[in-house]
């Protein structure tokens, strides 16, 4: 068994015992998945908000290494879990959710925030190629080189405030920045080989202000999708969620309700 599937394991065995024990059993688990430069704590305030309401939560610490393997990983997790499953991805994690395939999971909805929810061949580059006016590339710091010639990428902390959490604190934007985790150059132009969202109902929600998915691509894409409800947040940037937990937490509850 590897180190990862180990620590699915036991992250599941440790939320059903604890803070998940203390949910209300009728309502499905919500596994919520980060996206790149970000880690699970930028799930937090959602978090307790829906840990509030007597919610099932697991924050998904997504490896960002490639669409496949991220997914893959994703979905040993998703198949452990009992009951009725919803998915939510921000950014980058919306492709992972979207390319999750679930064989005793009980997955019920989507949630894409601020996400990408590409189509079998999309990536994140070519959505991103296709509806342009995003600046996350003029943003990135000068890529590190890794031993199996792969390239991770970061924001450059100087310009991460601006490009990525401007609705948020300048000094709390700060710390993200010398937090953030990267992701491989490889990832982003990985394509996805299934499209979850043509056969789950979805929910999306983005800013009108995010800088790294443009609102006219996520408007595209949550129209494609045939979205239940689409929420798009005047002014917010790329971390809505943070900027704006409540309106994310209301639309995560409303499809986790759903008939």
């Amino acid at each position: 068994m590897s180190k990862f599937i180990r620590a699915a394991v036991l992250a599941t065995t440790l939320l059903g015992s604890t803070a998940v024990g203390l949910a209300d059993d009728q309502k499905p688990t919500v596994v919520l998945v980060h996206g790149a430069f970000a880690d699970t704590s930028s799930w937090d305030k959602v978090d307790a908000l829906l840990a509030a309401k007597g919610y099932k939560i697991i924050s998904f610490a997504n490896p960002l290494r490639g669409v496949a393997s991220d997914s893959a990983y994703a979905t040993q997790l998703v198949d452990q879990i009992a009951g009725p499953v919803v998915l939510v991805g921000h950014s980058y994690g919306g492709e992972v959710i979207s390319n999750v395939q679930p064989k005793t999971a009980n997955v019920k909805a989507l949630v894409y925030v601020a996400a990408f929810s590409p189509d079998i061949g999309e990536s994140a580059a070519s959505l991103s190629g296709r509806f342009p006016g995003g600046t996350l590339g003029e943003a990135l710091a000068k890529p590190v080189a890794l031993a199996d010639g792969e390239q991770d990428l970061y924001i450059d902390q100087s310009k991460f405030h601006d490009q990525f959490a401007k609705d948020v604190p300048e000094e709390q934007a700060r710390l993200m920045a010398i937090g953030q985790r990267p992701i491989t150059a490889a990832a982003l132009g990985e394509p996805a080989k299934h499209a979850l969202w043509k056969s789950i109902p979805s929910w999306h929600i983005y800013g009108s202000a995010d800088r790294n998915i443009t609102a006219d691509a996520m408007k595209f894409m949550a129209e494609r999708a045939k979205s239940r409800d689409t929420v798009e947040v005047e002014g917010a940037s790329h971390v809505v969620m943070i900027s704006n937990p409540a309106k994310v937490a209301d639309l995560i509850e409303e499809a986790a309700e759903a008939k």
